[in-house]
């Protein structure tokens, strides 16, 4: 496995109207637009379904599942490739994990498959980690 890594900012967030029921939890999506820059240079396009448990506790639990489309070059080899990802909240911890979609890889990244993780630091830098492989397409 190689490992790659690269920092994130999120340049556009679309969200749809959030589904309540009294008392319960609330559902939404999001068409989130994102840059990178370091081991992948690329943008990308995901959509998110999210889930906040107690909208009137902010410590409350949340949860989030994401198919993203990234384009750009990773490790100088372009092309576009699809992540599945999901993040889960609660009691001020955080775990994120997810995978490259196989036969998603297109261009130089046919035959990507991989790993990934999504971490913010207390500066509120975004980070992507892949641990992948490239086989021959």
């Amino acid at each position: 496995m190689t490992r790659a890594v690269a920092s994130f900012d999120v340049k556009g967030w679309d969200q749809g109207e959030p589904e309540s029921e009294a008392g319960g939890p609330t559902l939404s999506s999001a068409v989130v637009r994102k840059q990178f820059d370091g081991d992948l240079v690329a943008e990308s396009e995901a959509r998110l379904m999210m889930c906040q448990a107690d909208t009137s506790d902010i410590s409350a639990g949340a949860g989030y599942i994401a198919s993203e489309v990234v384009r750009g070059t990773l490790a100088g080899k372009q092309g576009t490739f699809v992540m599945q990802h999901w993040g889960l909240s609660a009691d001020g911890r955080e775990r994120t994990g997810g995978h490259v979609v196989p036969g998603s890889g297109t261009g130089d990244l046919k035959g990507l498959t991989g790993s990934v993780e999504i971490s913010v630091d207390g500066a509120g830098t975004h980070t992507l980690t892949i641990d992948y492989e490239l086989r021959d397409g």
